[in-house]
């Protein structure tokens, strides 16, 4: 028999591109999704058990909330996010900065609900050491494979989709003449990392500041050597903001953005390269005039360091500052300049006054239309926002329209379970997954990869085991033996031409089954012995004789307990001649295990 699954998207519906990644920061998780709590907290969870959060352990109130949060009803945007969590301190310590931030939120329940929303999950790690230490960690092969070790450890113990790191010091803190010594390290380093985290099916993202083509005079900072670790990376995550942060000036200028996004493309795939967009905006102090009072706040002064707002409070900061704002074509970006008035004053209580003439520079909604246009005009993976959610709904709305104008061709990805009855195999069966590609027109999408991924009951994120292409009728057919009771699902990765794809899950059952060995023929009054085993293999099951009598399954001689590998042994003695039906019965946690019923002739 077959089991179909229904298809998880409609042909004719239009998905748009999944082009928006972010940053959630451990401090700020609550802008993108609520913290909800279960109804009844759960026990503690057995060893290696997973972390649930179905919807009918939350109230109908929170499930709602978390499906109309930010990061819910954006996520058909979405094809990943970056959890902004973690700090390496030595070789062996990476820091949890959102348990630390977070002490009445478990981590494990906001990874389970950001799961919810069906995107990957690729945490940041920082460099939280002193000037030149993590150079000098790379610098070391036994340091550079510890690290390596901590940070596959970690993906490992959450399940994470892969790591991005994001090591700024050597750009920031080290200083530019150390990085003719530190770029060969961090090459050799990246490349075992990413050796490592591949072998698990793992993705590794870097995010990095700006740089440019070697051979100018404006280099960047190419101390992240993007040519030579173009092969071993999957996400090249470009800081094109922070351009201006001493002095007065544009966020991140588009021409400055365009000419690094050209050098990025030009030493790796296109799909790689995210272009980095500030949902922040800065307000820098120009001049002061005159003598400010002393309740004047702290550190007026030309030259201080800028304050900084989120882009979807500049509307309100410019009418507070009774300010019109102006888009500079040059740059993309708004701007406006303002004075601030303080009367009061002196320490000595002389009358006084100050002016504070102010300049503010942000990204709006069309700054952000024209850096997504830039990824449609470049074929890039996408944009990365520091962070998620602080941007206008009306930036949001404008990466949207650009996502839906270059929309992918959708796949209809379609599964059948064939072999199975009621979605069931005994051990050991064999099944058939078979799956179906067509195009929106209906036709068959041949010659596409297709993962067969995997779902075991102890496990809450999907493995992939298989790929194999699908066919010239489009489909694909894989057969298939288990161990125990496992999910699957067919999955298809995006392109540029033709959006990602997945089948809706089919959970198959397995059942057990009993291998016995008996005797065809036993004297009377002579001990009948069967011998067996339960599949899989579970010790401790009860296991009992039966025979039938006048119609009814009795149970005959005594009862035993399965051994260590699942093994048994029964016995009973017949006083009558005849031939009898019998069977053996093995009780489980979950199921009553009967074997097939066979005669002995009784003489």
């Amino acid at each position: 028999m077959a089991s179909a699954v229904t298809p998880h998207a409609l042909a004719d519906q239009i998905q748009p591109r999944t082009i928006v990644s972010g940053w959630i920061p451990y401090y700020s998780v609550k802008t993108v999704m609520p913290f909800i709590q279960k109804i009844t907290p759960s026990a503690t969870p057995a060893t290696n058990s997973p972390t649930t959060c179905e919807d009918n352990e939350y109230s109908p109130t929170d499930l709602a909330a978390l499906n109309s949060s930010y990061l819910f009803t954006n996520k058909d945007l979405m094809k990943e996010v970056m959890p902004f969590w973690y700090t390496l301190k030595s070789p062996t310590v990476i820091r949890d900065d959102y348990s630390t931030g977070n002490p009445s939120w478990p981590i494990a329940d906001t990874i389970c609900l950001m799961r919810k929303s069906g995107l990957k999950l690729i945490p940041t790690i920082t460099d939280g050491t002193e000037k030149l230490v993590l150079s000098g960690y790379l610098a070391k092969p036994e340091t550079r494979t510890t690290i390596v070790k901590s940070i596959v450890a970690l993906v490992n113990k959450y399940s994470f989709d892969g790591i991005d790191l994001d090591f700024e010091g050597f750009a920031f803190v080290d200083g530019n003449t150390t990085w003719t010594k530190t770029a060969p390290n961090w090459v050799l380093f990246v490349k075992e990392l990413s050796i490592a985290l591949h072998a698990q099916q793992k993705l590794l993202s870097i995010t990095a500041p700006y740089s440019f083509d070697p051979t100018e005079k404006a280099k960047g900072y190419y101390v992240y050597s993007w040519a030579e670790i173009a092969t071993s990376i999957d996400r090249l995550r470009i800081m094109t903001y922070d351009y201006s942060v001493a002095k007065p000036g544009p966020i991140g200028p588009i021409a400055w953005t365009e000419k690094t996004l050209k050098y990025a493309i030009s030493v790796m795939p296109a799909s790689k390269v995210f272009i980095g967009l500030p949902g922040y905006g800065r307000d820098w102090i120009t001049s002061v005039t005159g003598t400010c009072p002393v309740s004047a706040p702290p550190g007026l002064k030309a030259g201080a360091k800028a304050a900084t707002f989120r882009m979807n409070y500049a509307a309100t900061k410019a009418a507070i500052d009774n300010a019109t704002p102006v888009f500079d074509e040059k740059t993309s970006e708004a701007t406006y300049s303002y004075s601030q008035n303080f009367n009061g004053l002196t320490a000595k209580g002389a009358a006084t006054s100050c002016t504070a003439s102010r300049t503010v520079w942000y990204q709006n909604d069309r700054s952000y239309l024209e850096r997504m246009n830039l990824v449609a005009k470049y074929r890039l993976g996408g944009a990365a926002l520091w962070t998620l959610g602080m941007e206008d709904p009306t930036a949001t709305l404008a990466m949207r329209n650009v996502a839906m104008s270059i929309a992918p061709d959708s796949l209809v990805n379609s599964l059948i379970v064939e072999d199975i009855t009621n979605k069931s195999v005994f051990y050991g069966g064999i099944f058939t997954l078979r799956g179906s590609l067509t195009l929106k027109d209906k036709s068959a999408a041949v010659g596409i990869p297709v993962a067969i991924e995997l779902k075991r009951e102890n496990e809450s994120v999907w493995t992939k085991v298989l790929e194999v292409n699908s066919g010239i009728d489009g489909t694909v057919s894989i057969p298939i033996k288990i161990a125990g009771t496992t999910s699957f699902r067919l999955r298809t990765e995006g392109t540029w031409e033709r959006a990602e794809s997945v089948s809706s899950e089919a959970k198959i059952v397995v059942l057990s089954r009993l291998v016995v060995e008996r005797p065809t023929t036993v004297r009377r009054f002579q001990e009948l012995i069967v011998k067996g085993s339960l599949l899989p293999q579970l010790s401790g099951q009860s296991a009992v004789l039966q025979k039938l009598t006048a119609g009814k399954w009795q149970n005959i001689g005594t009862s035993t307990l399965t051994g260590s590998n699942g093994e048994f042994e029964l016995s009973a003695i017949e006083s009558k001649k005849g031939v009898v039906k019998l069977r053996v019965q093995v009780t489980t946690k979950t199921e009553q295990v009967l074997s097939s019923q066979f005669w002995v002739v009784v003489r």
